[in-house]
């Protein structure tokens, strides 16, 4: 039984929730996201707040219902408050700018990387080494987060390229005489 399905998700002042068949869609300040929602749950939008509970007592209903809730709350705080996600930058000569539409890393390759930034996702550098990626869906900005440091991820000898900033690198020792 899902102890966090139970918890039904509370709706702050300025967005609105609609149910509309299959389809949950939250409104807010900061955009529209919307969900749909599996076959195996179902919600409900009362008192300002939006219940999940699933249809039957199958495995895959008592699954999904802690799913679809947070699900539910992770919309509403991204239409109210959006998500934000930091990397920071180690090493000689790293640095990253915002051109445009694009975001330009120089990683120590012998060329820059350009990485298009998608729609519905901002990124700022305040630093050269800081890089701030924000939205509404959680999703999205961890995804675009995890893409950018692909591209140079931290090693563990020196802790030289692109981590999280809550992130801490397990550093090795080198090698002995």
């Amino acid at each position: 039984m899902s102890r966090i399905g139970k918890n039904p998700v509370a709706v702050p002042s300025g967005v609105t929730v609609e149910i509309a068949g299959r389809q949950l869609t939250a409104k807010g300040k900061l955009g529209e996201l919307s969900l749909v929602l599996n076959d195996n749950v179902e919600a409900r939008v009362e008192d300002g707040s939006v219940s999940v509970k699933p249809v039957d007592d199958s495995k895959q209903a008592r699954m999904m219902w802690g799913t679809t809730r947070n699900l539910v709350r992770n919309m509403v705080t991204g239409v109210s408050q959006g998500y934000t996600r930091t990397l920071e930058i180690n090493g000689v000569g790293y640095r990253a700018a915002v051109q445009g539409k694009n975001l330009q890393l120089q990683l120590g390759f012998s060329h820059d990387v350009i990485y298009p930034i998608p729609e519905g996702i901002t990124i700022k550098c305040e630093r050269p080494t800081l890089v701030a990626v924000s939205g509404n869906d959680k999703q999205r900005v961890g995804q675009v987060a995890a893409e950018i440091r692909a591209f140079r991820p931290p090693e563990p000898y020196k802790g030289k390229g692109i981590k999280y900033d809550d992130e801490t690198i397990l550093r090795k020792e080198g090698k002995k005489k």
